[in-house]
């Protein structure tokens, strides 16, 4: 069996955070590992209290899975601090992690905000360089590319621009600057729609620049609690078992379209997703 490493937050209302990608990982027939890199207390309505893992603690988590069960993939999700941040690249590059999926969670779907501004140059710096996959939202997207994003062609100028950003962060890293760092393959997820109200059209740069949009109809929900949580995991999962990423990401979409249009519907707020939904309905 295939193992996949979440290394994010704890969500305590299980819709979201390293449950999510738990929950995602299991569906997919593979073994789940975790690093908790934070504890909140949050529901579907909000996150109301945040609690960050000591760093050394969060890399003796790293260490104690590598040298054990290895996983085959890692996601790496919220990541509040730039010594969090360094103290994770340091474990992956330590144990040479392969296929890590970075998704550079900074606010949750209640709108709280889930990271330091200084974290985010940290992350492109430090934890960009090692991904083969980064996964922002358009939120996400526009404060890493620095500009606002309104239309489709908007979408691919900001994955140049972050792929700039990621060569031109990583010239000034000890770690990379002597090394001909890749540039992740970018996936701005259009959730958010910029193109046709209809539409969730995904945005795909890869590595090697070419740009490929990944179509879809909007699903009509107010669920999306831990979205992009489960995509950013489903992307791992498919790699771990050998898909390339264009592929892997195709396979992730479809996995959380289905998880949306099942219609689970729990909480006051945005509900969760059916990590499940494959497995038919859900009992009465």
């Amino acid at each position: 069996m295939k193992a996949v490493l979440t290394i994010a937050g704890s969500d305590s209302s299980g819709g979201a955070g390293i449950q999510a990608d738990m929950k995602t990982i299991c569906s997919h027939q593979l073994f789940a590992e975790s690093v908790v890199t934070a504890l909140t207390a949050q529901n579907t309505t909000g996150v109301y209290g945040v609690e960050e893992v000591e760093p050394a603690f969060v890399a003796q988590q790293i260490d104690v899975v590598f040298d054990d069960i290895r996983p085959d993939a890692v996601k790496v999700g919220m990541v509040s601090s730039p010594a969090i941040v360094r103290a994770i690249a340091d474990g992956l590059r330590r144990h040479e992690a392969a296929h890590i999926v970075v998704d550079p969670v900074m606010v949750a779907t209640s709108g709280s905000a889930l990271i330091a501004s200084e974290a985010v140059d940290a992350l492109v710096a430090h934890l960009f360089p090692l991904a083969e996959v980064v996964t922002p939202n358009i939120p996400e997207a526009e404060v890493l590319a620095g500009m606002a994003i309104a239309c489709p062609e908007d979408v691919q100028r900001a994955a140049e621009l972050i792929a700039e950003r990621c060569v031109a962060a990583t010239a000034t890293v000890p770690d990379f600057a002597d090394s001909d760092a890749p540039v992740p393959a970018i996936m701005i997820k259009g959730g958010h729609g910029v193109g046709e109200p209809d539409a969730a059209d995904d945005y795909l740069r890869l590595a090697h620049g070419e740009h490929i949009w990944l179509r879809g109809p909007r699903i009509e929900t107010c669920n999306t609690h831990g979205t992009g949580c489960s995509l950013s995991s489903a992307i791992a999962c498919n790699l771990a078992q050998g898909f390339a990423v264009d592929v892997a990401v195709r396979e992730a979409k479809a996995y959380v379209a289905g998880a949306l249009a099942d219609g689970l519907d729990l909480g006051r707020g945005s509900g969760p997703l059916n990590h499940m939904w494959r497995y038919g309905p859900v009992p009465c």
